[in-house]
């Protein structure tokens, strides 16, 4: 049923070239479920047959990305603290979790929202939720784009560069796709490590001078 959706989609979209990818980004960016390899990783076939430009197609997606993000955002900044806030007072005793543990999320999230931002961007399933925390608890919006833009763009490269490399052979599909999981996970866990060495000792550095 899903592929089927899926499937539709794309029929539909396909036609409209560079916007059919700003409407399937935007799609996959939102709270609806959409791969985005359905999108990008054509895309950048399209591209190794002259038929699409990478660059453009690459901006289509990002855009796309962008605008699916900000509809999240703004969902959970002026709706999102009501609900979750009912229903931890009503239901979070179900689930072992109070108003102290939204609270802590809260400062965790506003601290580190940068990092998280970012390699949300490169997660299956968080990538369409990560905005709505960030609307939540008010993030900056122009930090918001930044770091949305910086994330979705090099998530975009790397499925499109899938596609381009590749180009007919499914086999190398399948080949490359393992390896840019395999290198995403690794950056993610660097950045994350970097950050928090960072993190640490500049703490420490502002511990000291006081």
């Amino acid at each position: 049923m899903l592929w089927q959706m899926v499937t539709y989609i794309v029929d539909t979209v396909s036609s409209l070239w560079y916007l059919g990818i700003f409407i399937m980004m935007t799609i996959e960016s939102s709270f609806i479920p959409f791969p985005s390899e359905v999108a990008m990783i054509p895309a950048g076939y399209l591209a190794h047959q002259w038929t699409m430009n990478f660059g453009i197609a690459l901006f289509s997606g990002t855009l796309g990305a962008l605008a699916g993000a900000t509809i999240n955002y703004f969902l959970g900044k002026h709706f999102g603290a009501k609900i979750i806030t009912w229903l931890v007072h009503r239901y979070g005793k179900y689930i072992f979790v109070s108003e102290k543990h939204y609270l802590q999320s809260e400062v965790f999230f506003q601290k580190h929202w940068g990092i998280t931002m970012f390699n949300g961007r490169f997660i299956p399933a968080v990538r369409q939720l990560i905005s709505i925390p960030a609307g939540i608890f008010h993030m900056n919006y122009t930090k918001f784009t930044l770091y949305t833009i910086a994330g979705a763009g090099i998530w975009n490269l790397i499925l499109m560069s899938i596609g381009y490399i590749a180009g007919q052979n499914e086999q190398l599909i399948h080949q490359y796709s393992q390896q840019a999981l395999i290198g995403v996970i690794a950056f993610i866990i660097l950045a994350s490590l970097a950050y928090y060495l960072i993190d640490k000792y500049s703490l420490k550095d502002v511990k000291v001078k006081k």
